[in-house]
């Protein structure tokens, strides 16, 4: 079973994904003449311009070049992934937008709109796959750029459809509300990306460091090191314990440290990745 979800586990996880974020295009943004941004929000203006045809297909359209680039440039999982993606939510925006018609707010539309957008894309995101158009030169921009989320990537390449709605829409409040969309999408994704990936780094001044190291490891199951340092004022020399454990074992940890040594300084931190044994493994396509 576990080799079985390994292998096509990302499958149910894409479909729900493009279904999330048809809905929230549909039911939120488009009804308001707002967009997430990407190959969807070109489609739009230019269906707006033109005064025929329809988002979903246009969009299939635009993205068959792009996905001849994706394809080659990062492989057949991401391409057959990213084809299901783009197949399903294209479809869907034109399959639900006849009977889908909410007018709210704009802003009510921008934010849960981006909300749904950006945490279907999300999970898109997570295994390996993409909604088309754009979203594949995110992920290929991401292998150039490793060190950028992927969200904020997918918010400057955004900026762009901004403005475009703006000016085919001869609207600068709908520019601005679809710019709240594209932000809140962006940071949904880092959102759903990263959450998993979060784990906490604990820096400990103690005189019991050996006390403390042995118990992380048999009580935790975390691996220490040990730091040599020196006090500033005193300049005595002591032993920091230097640990990463996961965001669920951080109050087990503090309380760890207080029974074995109440007068112990924790420094508590945010690891946005940690790699090794017992956290997740390097991968090139990783986000």
């Amino acid at each position: 079973m576990g080799k079985l979800w390994h292998d096509y586990g990302w499958i149910p996880v894409t479909i729900v994904g493009s279904s999330l974020f048809a809905l929230g295009f549909v039911l939120f943004l488009q009804p308001n003449d707002l967009n997430p941004g990407g190959i969807s929000g070109l489609a739009m203006a230019f269906v707006e311009v033109a005064g025929f045809g329809s988002v979903g297909t246009l969009s299939i359209l635009l993205n068959l070049p792009l996905f001849v680039l994706g394809g080659a440039k990062i492989g057949k999982r991401f391409f057959c992934g990213s084809l299901l993606g783009m197949l399903l939510s294209s479809v869907l925006i034109d399959g639900l937008s006849g009977i889908a018609n909410l007018t709210l707010e704009p802003l009510i539309g921008a934010l849960y709109g981006g909300t749904l957008c950006g945490l279907g894309l999300g999970m898109v995101f997570i295994c390996g796959s993409s909604t088309g158009g754009s979203d594949i030169l995110v992920r290929l921009l991401k292998l150039r750029y490793r060190n950028v989320p992927i969200g904020q990537i997918t918010m400057a390449f955004d900026a762009f459809v901004v403005v475009l709605t703006g000016v085919v829409f001869q609207d600068v409040t709908k520019a601005l509300y679809t710019g709240v969309a594209v932000f809140i999408t962006g940071k949904v994704i880092d959102a759903v990306v990263y959450r998993f990936d979060y784990s906490k780094v604990a820096l400990i001044i103690t005189r019991e460091h050996a006390a403390i190291a042995q118990a992380i490891g048999t009580k935790l199951d975390r691996g220490a090191t040990l730091l040599h340092a020196e006090g500033s004022y005193t300049h005595q020399r002591m032993m920091v314990v230097l640990t990463a454990v996961k965001k669920q074992q951080i109050t087990e940890l503090k309380e760890l440290v207080m029974e074995i040594d109440p007068s112990a300084f924790v420094i508590v931190q945010e690891a946005h990745q940690v790699l090794g044994d017992g956290f997740s493994r390097y991968s090139q396509n990783s986000l």
